[in-house]
């Protein structure tokens, strides 16, 4: 009797630790999650109450309203274009930062803090400033393009701000790097293999389960972006950067659609889970284990 009391008395103890994570999580998590599936099946907006419309919003979005299919493209262009650069940024980087140089900590250090600040409304002004007409970019590169203004680059801008953003993904190849044993190496080098070969036969194999952690998580970013484009452009010009972020933005705080967002929402939701499943089933034929088993 007394263990069993004291064995309840260290869960209450341990539940009791863990309770503010567990009442956060189910108010500002769970419950905002659960009602937004409510929502989306209602007409609500901030001023009235819910009314229940059954599938209309849904059957709106996929039909009728013209802007989702917008942004849906320009989203799918913005992940399609900004996903391997960034990943081939952090693994170039990562792997220059793995050679064992002098002082290297300290650049190891200065590549990561743009992926600490990066994000924040503050830095999205000063890219925007950076990338005006006469700002700091086209004075260095001595060109007058118009970056932002103009639809044929204000994406790629866009783009340019999260793939300066490599440091979280970048930090993650150099832990896997460093986890390649050297005896590897050093029996490539006595078979005469040359640098690249080292690479692509033995770096990159080895890689594969972070690059597939980093892919599936750099692709759900993208498909939520909203501060970068809504700070710089808007989605302008001519709605060329109106990815869905700045879509589900306007119907829930500018028309005050908050069910028709909600569908909004849960669409996305669904995506982003057929895009991720996509990646997973896809990976059993380029992601290689230690242990020679598949992830699924």
């Amino acid at each position: 009797m007394q263990t069993r009391t004291r064995y309840f008395r260290k869960n209450y103890t341990g539940l009791l630790y863990i309770s503010p994570w567990i009442i956060g999580f189910i108010w500002f998590q769970l419950y905002p999650f659960v009602m937004s599936l409510y929502y989306s099946f209602t007409d609500y907006g901030l001023l009235r109450a819910p009314r229940f419309v059954g599938i209309s919003n849904y059957f709106r979005l996929l039909t009728v309203d013209p802007d989702f299919w917008l942004s849906l493209r320009v989203t799918g262009i913005y992940a399609f274009m900004l996903v391997p650069m960034k990943l081939s940024m952090a693994l170039f980087i990562a792997v220059i930062l793995n050679i064992k140089l002098k002082g290297v900590n300290f650049f190891r250090t200065i590549y990561y803090l743009p992926s600490i600040m990066g994000g924040s409304v503050a830095i999205s002004v000063l890219w925007k400033i950076m990338f005006m007409r006469d700002g700091v970019i086209n004075k260095i590169l001595g060109m007058n393009l118009d970056w932002i203004g103009s639809p044929n680059y204000a994406l790629f801008t866009i783009s340019m701000l999260s793939v300066w953003q490599f440091g979280s993904s970048m930090v993650i190849f150099l832990a896997a790097l460093q986890q390649i044993p050297n005896s590897l190496y050093e029996a490539a080098k006595v078979d005469g293999a040359k640098a690249y070969v080292c690479f692509f036969r033995i770096t990159f194999p080895m890689i594969t389960p972070v690059l597939f952690f980093n892919l599936v998580m750099q692709t759900i970013n993208a498909l939520q972006e909203f501060t970068s484009a809504f700070v710089i452009t808007g989605g302008g010009p001519l709605k060329s950067t109106f990815v869905l972020g700045i879509k589900l933005y306007q119907e829930a705080f500018k028309y005050y659609k908050m069910g028709y967002a909600s569908a909004l929402s849960w669409i996305i939701f669904i995506i982003i889970i057929i895009l991720t499943s996509f990646i997973f089933k896809s990976s059993s034929s380029w992601v290689h284990y230690e242990d020679g088993e598949d992830i699924l």
